[in-house]
């Protein structure tokens, strides 16, 4: 029987980081995967591959509508090859898997492929591929299972009409009508992408609002940017019902005034979120406790009720977000070795990669008003800079709120180009406790997107922004 220091298992973000943080600091260490690819969700089904398609079709669309407003003149129609499309995502998909499996290989981590399930707390059986069963030995076992897609109790996923996230990433035709249950990040993204290639996107969201988790402001700008793109949303619709006759679906829910309404589409996406994915774990061999949601319960060191057991990731409570579980997987490591880590959960961004893209760390106002805390906010339009001018990115915005005593920074939003890259400044500054003062103080490069965090800051302080 092999013996190890740890033993990981799922090969997300948050497993694989924790192999290579725990071989970095001397641990030997082993991950068990069940799927012929390392990765997890985000690199094969999740964050990589939407991502590409976003692109492609960003590409597209950009060809269809801007290019002649640059003087870039087309020999011909611009047409969609989506066989060629879905091609490329997955070689992207490929490729940085390919990435995954080089550093198990560099950092000396034993992979096993096969599923993992508790024979005991320091045991674990691997059902291999091919049938074959082999079983190892582990000080410690982190867990790293990841999340699967949610969906109602009464909508049968078929995947192929009425689908989720996986089959959206892989169709073979562009919808004529996507009707799309749940206003979220995945719902939003993947609804633009097949909106840049011609599908009708209709968006039916339970809450009163899109993007239900972010700060209002963001809710209500991406409302009318997607709405100017030809996005239809209806918020404050319960849906009852989802059936397939052929190749339609009927989709019927409530509105506000329990009017019944119904949606016709070809395809139908069911966003509605994600829940723990701990099937086939057998944690009750190793006495590992699990919350009413599905979660497995762990104390702030991520440890489980089993002292040599942790877990990370979309597994345990908190936002599901491929970052969020690479910290978990490092500070887990450093734990086990001795070190002191720390993770401030307040400063894990969140972002959405529509275009524009939507980015926020921190308190929302909504939160700050609920908590009863005083604070200033400034706000700086894109459109009111040269960069945005020049790229013809001109929507969005960035928002901060500062604490009204100190100044201290305790929030920024963000809608606009490249803010899923400019956030990390925000985080930063928040980081080391900077005031909206100590932002607006900095030279910030001309032009670029990120001199509207600079003007949001001066907007922040006596409302002394330079360029509206």
């Amino acid at each position: 029987m092999s013996s190890f220091d740890v033993a990981i298992i799922g090969s997300g973000p948050g497993g694989y980081v924790a192999a290579i943080r725990s071989a970095q600091l001397g641990f030997k260490t082993a991950i068990i995967e069940k799927y012929p690819t390392l990765g997890g969700t985000c690199l094969n089904v999740g964050c990589i591959p939407s991502k590409a398609l976003l692109d492609s079709s960003h590409h597209y669309h950009d060809a269809i509508h801007h290019f002649k407003e640059h003087g870039i003149d087309l020999p011909g129609e611009v047409k969609i090859n989506l066989e060629q499309m879905i091609s490329r995502k997955q070689a992207v998909v490929d490729q940085t898997c390919s990435g995954v499996k080089f550093l198990m290989d560099k950092n000396k981590i034993t992979v096993f492929e096969g599923v993992g399930s508790f024979k005991d707390a320091t045991h674990i059986n691997i059902l291999k591929n091919d049938g074959a069963t082999e079983t190892i030995e582990a000080k410690y076992v982190i867990i790293a299972t990841g999340s699967k897609p949610s969906s109602l109790p009464f909508i049968e996923i078929d995947k192929e009409r009425i689908i989720t996230s996986t089959e959206a990433l892989k169709l073979k035709e562009v919808p004529k009508h996507l009707v799309i249950i749940g206003g979220g990040v995945i719902g939003l993204e993947l609804g633009q992408v097949y909106l840049r290639l011609g599908a009708q996107v209709s968006v039916v969201e339970f809450l009163d609002r899109i993007l239900p988790g972010m700060d209002g402001a963001q809710s209500k700008e991406m409302t009318k940017v997607l709405k100017k793109q030809g996005m239809k949303f209806y918020t404050g619709h319960k849906v009852k019902s989802v059936s397939r006759k052929a190749d339609e679906v009927l989709i019927q829910a409530d509105d506000s005034k329990g009017n019944t309404v119904d949606f016709k589409a070809d395809y139908c996406l069911v966003a509605v979120g994600r829940k723990p994915y701990t099937e086939g774990l057998n944690l009750q061999a190793a006495g590992v406790k699990v919350s009413e949601r599905g979660q497995v319960e762990v104390n702030a060191h991520l440890q489980t009720n089993i002292s040599n057991i942790y877990a990370i990731g979309d597994v345990v409570k908190g936002a599901m977000l491929a970052h969020k579980a690479e910290e978990e997987g490092v500070f887990v490591a450093e734990t086990l070795a001795g070190q002191k880590p720390h993770i401030d959960y307040n400063l894990i961004p969140g972002v959405v990669y529509t275009w524009p893209e939507v980015a926020s760390v921190g308190k929302t106002e909504e939160q700050l008003k609920e908590a009863g805390v005083a604070y200033k906010s400034g706000q700086f339009p894109m459109r009111a800079l040269g960069r945005s001018r020049a790229s013809m990115d001109t929507d969005g915005f960035v928002k901060i709120l500062s604490d009204a005593n100190t100044d201290e920074v305790l929030g920024v939003h963000m809608v606009g180009a490249r803010v899923a890259d400019l956030i990390a400044e925000a985080v930063t500054a928040m980081e080391f406790r900077a005031s909206a003062e100590d932002i607006s103080r900095m030279s910030h490069a001309h032009p670029t997107y990120a001199e509207a965090v600079k003007e949001a800051a001066l907007a922040a302080t006596e409302n002394r922004a330079l360029h509206v």
